[in-house]
């Protein structure tokens, strides 16, 4: 018998969710909330509250994103194919 088979299947509700989550928990969702955003062609990344704690701008957040891909590239350079660097953006979309 595969471990797959013998394996216990997760409880569902009625709601379709696992019995570890409540619906009332999940707040009201929004049609079309990201839709402009995603038209064009934004990426979305929800924070952990913890680290949105850290940056009070989206500008801080690149910052920090960029200097993390320069020290990334520049520790495994030898490793990585040759490209041009992420550019730096001038200015926020704020």
């Amino acid at each position: 018998m595969s471990a797959r088979s013998t394996s216990k299947a997760k409880s569902t509700s009625n709601n379709g969710l696992r019995d570890e989550y409540r619906i009332e928990d999940l707040g009201v969702g929004v049609r079309g909330k990201y839709l402009r955003q995603f038209e064009a062609g934004t990426n979305l990344v929800l924070l952990a509250p913890d680290v949105a704690r850290v940056f009070s701008t989206e500008r801080e957040v690149n910052d920090a994103l960029r200097s993390l891909i320069g020290v990334a590239e520049r520790s495994t350079r030898s490793t990585l194919p040759r490209t041009s660097s992420v550019p730096k953006q001038s200015s926020s979309k704020k």
